[in-house]
């Protein structure tokens, strides 16, 4: 049965914020936005509190004195949690950590606990300066990732460089790279020669040589020589443009995890009130001389103890590293739900031609038969694939060294399924399938390794025979290793290649199954068979790159698409994006999905592992307000710090 979980599959544009029902820290803002002169502002504000504080403490004898200057302090470190939690109220939104921490405070000083209000007011506040600050490094950082939108273009006209915005060029345009700068737009070298750096784009910290006829992507740096390039994509449907919004949009689709902490907050909150108001004021009334002011006291500490922030801001931060971290690598993901699958995977499923193999044929062998040379047959084959297209044809044309004397081919006929027929000088040349040659009447070899090859024949007599393949990535068999010893329990291959071709390379790999001879719908069939047949926890994998795998990408539990060769539909269709092409780079997305949810697990054990037991040293009457700041505001900087790992 069809899901409906890629029913959107591209997201719509956002900020790239998240809210939550804490304040400060969860109160995200846009990636890049800087944050330090709010921080130093707040913190020229709060240092006369904290004088006042002290004053409070060490100088002052008289309880009205105390009062006041503990009421002063107070209101420094605590008038903006009260506003918030007064337009809060206002609209409906009564349980929330400024609730909280508002009940906890005013309650202690109206038992006479001035201190220790004006303490958790102070500590909260600080905790969340600091949390504030470790947020916005983690997203100065991601956004130092994403900073490579080309600023301008030099557009050629007419003889004249002019600097433009990218968007403004159009396909076919031609612009100029200088050294030292980025590439505005993707194209092809006109002239020119240089080396460029692709390490915002794929991870590739080698620069990439680059002359006339190479492509070069937008968001690459040129760093040597002057360019000319004619752009062949406009800047909406760039590289450089794809992967901004990939990035950008990926804080929109929320992990399961995450998901659950929101629902999770929304109902624990009201419940700490409640079982707060209980443990404040049951105890003292069915319970013989029980002191009210000491049960309020314990209701207090189990407030402040109780809010959740820990928890909303961490988990979401770690999965914006996690995403930013993988995006370093050249591997960009749609969002937390994608990275938390990726972190429990079944089966890898994956497309041969683009993905495993280059997609591009080379002669293997060359077999000639009696009275004819390897030398011959290469150059017979060369002259008669001139002007074909067919992959295998071009694979036999690369593989012959020398120049073919165009003037010498006549009667140049190209027959679709079956080969050539070329007459060269006074040569009759036919290359192609078994069928081919036996139109011909020419009887060739049997098939001995159901290897796939090009026959040919010159003037009536049989030639020989030239194996061809596929080539494999050069990471390929590394790839399907690392995936086992990660614990994928099947690794198979889906094409549409004749079935020797497809178990040649499937025995090479050591893959576990392997579908030839599919078309477009029977891969999706074949995938719907191999979801049926997974382990219910945990996913299937499809990993593609052509315009026809763009359907099995969208129907996949996971789709990823190998970014350095896909198509757009398949990029558009994919959950991922593998930048360099590399299959090798799943086992480090896989890799990088399993750092971030060990690193969210730990975070969620700290959180409610600190809560329970200094709640349950509140409740005993051995726990004070000091207790109950670290375990709010300390474990929320302590595990705000560590979903910063999974950048790393």
């Amino acid at each position: 049965m069809n899901k409906q979980k890629k029913a959107n599959k591209v997201p719509n544009k956002t900020n790239g914020t998240e809210t939550c029902n804490c304040s400060g820290s969860c109160d995200t803002r846009a990636a890049g936005e800087d944050s330090s002169p709010n921080f130093r502002k707040k913190a020229a504000l709060y240092t006369p509190g904290i004088l006042l504080f002290a004053a409070g403490i060490f100088i002052a004898e008289s309880v009205a004195i105390k009062l006041i200057l503990f009421g002063a302090a107070y209101l420094i470190f605590g008038a903006s949690v009260l506003l918030k939690a007064a337009r809060n109220i206002a609209v409906g939104k009564i349980f929330d950590e400024n609730f909280l921490m508002s009940i906890a405070t005013l309650g202690a000083f109206a038992i006479g606990e001035y201190p220790e209000g004006v303490a958790v007011m102070l500590f909260y506040q600080v905790g969340e300066l600091l949390q504030d600050k470790a947020v916005d490094r983690s997203r100065r950082s991601i956004s130092s990732l994403i900073n490579i939108r080309p600023d301008y273009a030099n557009l050629q006209k007419e003889g004249k460089t002019e600097k433009v915005s990218p968007s403004e060029v159009k396909s076919g345009d031609i612009i100029i790279v200088r050294p030292g700068e980025r590439i505005p737009l993707d194209g092809n070298i006109l002239e020119g020669r240089s080396s460029v750096d692709l390490s915002a784009l794929t991870g590739e910290t080698l620069p990439r040589d680059v002359a006339d006829g190479d492509e070069v992507l937008s968001g690459s740096v040129n760093q040597g020589g002057l360019l000319k390039v004619q752009v062949s994509s406009e800047y909406s449907r760039s590289t450089i443009s794809r992967i901004l919004s990939l990035v950008e949009n990926a804080s929109a689709r929320k992990a399961r995890t995450e998901q659950f902490i929101t629902r999770f907050a929304a109902y624990y909150t009201p419940a700490v009130v409640f079982i707060a108001l209980a443990i404040a004021f049951l105890p003292p009334l069915l319970l013989a001389g029980q002191e009210l002011s000491s049960w309020v006291y314990r209701a207090l500490v189990f407030l402040v103890i109780s809010c959740p922030c820990a928890l909303v801001i961490s988990i979401p931060l770690g999965f914006f590293g996690g995403i930013g971290g993988a995006s370093r690598r050249g591997i960009l993901v749609k969002g937390g739900n994608y990275l938390e699958a990726l972190s429990s995977i079944d089966t890898v499923i994956f497309d041969k031609t683009g993905t495993l193999t280059h997609g591009l044929y080379a002669v293997e062998k060359v077999e000639p038969a009696e009275g004819f040379s390897i030398d011959q047959l290469l150059h017979y084959g060369a002259a008669a694939a001139l002007h074909s297209s067919h992959p295998v044809s071009r694979s036999v044309f690369r593989a012959w060294p020398e120049p073919v004397d165009h003037e010498k081919l006549f009667q140049y006929r190209e027959i679709p399924g079956r080969g050539i027929r070329v007459k060269y000088g006074n040569n009759r040349i036919v290359m192609g399938n078994r069928e081919m040659l036996a139109e011909e009447g020419i009887a060739v070899e049997p098939d001995r390794d159901q290897r796939a090859r090009v026959f040919l024949a010159v003037d009536g007599r049989y030639g020989g025979s030239i194996i061809v393949s596929d080539q494999l990535k050069e990471d390929a068999v590394t790839a399907v290793d690392q995936l086992r010893k990660l614990g994928v329990n099947r690794i198979v291959m889906l094409t549409g290649d004749k079935k020797q071709v497809a178990g040649a390379i499937g025995r090479r790999l050591n893959l576990d199954q392997v579908y030839s001879g599919l078309l477009p719908d029977q891969k999706l069939a074949v995938i719907e068979q191999l979801e049926k047949q997974k382990n219910s926890r945990r996913k299937n994998v499809f990993v593609g790159d052509g315009i026809n795998d763009a359907p099995a990408l969208a129907r996949a539990e996971i789709g990823v698409a190998m970014g350095g060769v896909a198509s757009d539909a398949a990029i558009e269709a994919a959950d991922i994006v593998l930048m360099t092409g590399q299959p090798s780079k799943l086992v480090e997305a896989i890799n990088i999905a399993r750092k971030t949810r060990n690193i969210i697990m730990q975070n969620v054990v700290l959180a409610l592992g600190v809560k329970a037991l200094i709640m349950t040293l509140g409740l005993l009457g051995f726990a004070s307000m000091w207790g109950a700041v670290f375990a709010d505001v300390g474990v929320a900087l302590i595990a705000t710090v560590n979903a910063i790992r999974a950048m790393h």
